[in-house]
């Protein structure tokens, strides 16, 4: 499928992935609406892509846990860009810790961010598609969800409901010819991991935002009629 003149509403635009994802589609050629909270961060970007892509980039400061920021931001990409043809669901948080340890506060803003989040970006994003036939939906979601692990109880439990939410969607929406696609990469190298503490290892062996990025692109771009549902990228040999 080709992408050029396409249009995008990347969340968590500002950093890591969600960066990388939003370079990449501007490289192809798809007018890109940055969303994250750090509105000032997406406008330098937007304007750093519209002058190397050529195409139209809209920098959307709001929280994806704040239901009617997302709803606002939604509306404003697909008026400014005249439709959405493609939303990528990025934005997370994570922190670590046992059950016990960790702070409800805590425990809840990762379900509210990354569970609730994409499901109120995707609730905003769907009429638009439904009403012009088509488009296409990808969830970032993590290895984490497939299998918990000790002091990952909310981060998994999150990433969990990204999965299950992403496979109950795509039986919902595909006769409109929406694709609903689910990935799940497991440690990246960004500033978030490395935040965390996580095991970062040699950089020629540790997956990169980029390759995220190269691997969504690539799945967008199968012809309309073909659906990757689900595509786990993991590190080749981790160090």
């Amino acid at each position: 499928m080709e992408l050029t003149g396409k249009t995008a509403l990347v969340t968590g635009a500002g950093k890591g992935i969600g960066r990388a994802v939003a370079e990449a589609l501007a490289r192809e050629g798809v007018n890109v609406a940055l969303l994250s909270r750090d509105r000032a961060a997406l406008e330098a970007l937007a304007g750093d892509l519209t002058a190397r892509c050529g195409v139209q980039a809209l920098a959307l400061g709001a929280d994806v846990a704040d239901r009617a920021a997302v709803e606002a931001a939604v509306a404003q990409a697909a008026q400014t860009f005249g439709g959405l043809d493609i939303l990528v669901n990025n934005a997370g948080t994570a922190q670590f810790g046992s059950v016990l340890d960790m702070e409800p506060a805590a425990w809840e803003r990762m379900i509210q961010v990354n569970l609730l989040g994409t499901y109120y970006a995707t609730r905003a994003a769907l009429p638009h598609m439904v009403h012009q036939g088509g488009g296409n939906i990808v969830n970032i979601a993590s290895t984490a969800g497939e299998k918990g692990a000790a002091t990952a109880s909310a981060y998994a439990a999150s990433k969990a409901g990204v999965i299950a939410f992403t496979e109950a969607l795509m039986p919902e929406v595909r006769r409109h010819d929406i694709r609903v696609i689910l990935l799940n990469p497991s440690t990246v190298n960004t500033e978030l991991a490395a935040s965390l503490g996580l095991k970062i290892g040699a950089e020629d062996h540790m997956l990169q935002a980029s390759d995220v990025a190269d691997v969504l692109v690539s799945a967008l771009k199968l012809p309309p009629r073909a659906l990757v549902r689900n595509l786990s990228l993991l590190t080749t040999n981790p160090q």
